[in-house]
């Protein structure tokens, strides 16, 4: 079998490794978790340490996709996603890959600015 190198060995990240992620304070995040009852991330220990798996991860994006990137209200976000859950998601996909494509698209211009 071949070694799959894409693959994350990662189960869990912290709140800061997802802040960062998502260029977010803390406490935005936390602040999220009140709103939103589907984001629940694992918690462990005596001192309550959040663990984000990969689906908290893919549901911040979400909600990061519909506050930060288009610019929705906390109340217009819940209003979106529990009305179109589906949708919400497939946009927030579909932002997510013309964002790559972007950057491999400015990465290519560079390279041939450099030819030239």
């Amino acid at each position: 079998m071949a070694l799959n190198l894409n693959k994350n060995l990662k189960l869990y990240y912290s709140i800061r490794e997802v802040a960062e992620m998502f260029d977010l304070n803390e406490s935005t995040l936390r602040y999220w978790e009140q709103e939103f009852p589907f984001l629940r991330p694992k918690t462990s220990g005596p001192s309550k340490v959040r663990q984000y798996a990969e689906k908290d991860i893919e549901q911040i994006r979400l909600i990061h996709n519909l506050v930060k990137v288009r610019g929705f209200r906390i109340s217009a976000a819940k209003k979106m996603i529990n009305a179109n859950r589906k949708g919400a998601d497939k946009t927030a996909e579909v932002l997510s890959s013309l964002i790559d494509i972007r950057s491999e698209l400015q990465s290519l211009k560079k390279q041939l600015d450099y030819l030239q």
